[in-house]
């Protein structure tokens, strides 16, 4: 394709709109398919969340030698 119909295309999809009618068609399949497969038996799908972030923990090597330079740095707890 051309790069004017490229740019147009990713323009219209970059768009609040195009987000909201995705989210919309996507719900709507989610649910069709809920409902044809507690109709054909099954329980119906347990509630999660669809995208859930981990943070590593941190992992900072704290200095144990008399050798160690002073400093005003401020070492961050887990509960921070």
């Amino acid at each position: 394709m051309c790069s004017d119909f490229e740019k147009s295309f990713s323009d219209f999809i970059d768009r609040r709109e195009y987000d909201q009618a995705e989210n919309a068609l996507f719900s709507m399949v989610r649910i069709s398919y809920s409902a044809g497969w507690q109709a054909a038996g099954g329980n119906p799908p347990p509630s999660r969340k669809v995208i859930e972030i981990h943070r590593p923990p941190r992992t900072i090597p704290i200095p144990t030698d008399s050798d160690s330079i002073d400093t005003d740095i401020v070492i961050p707890s887990d509960k921070d």
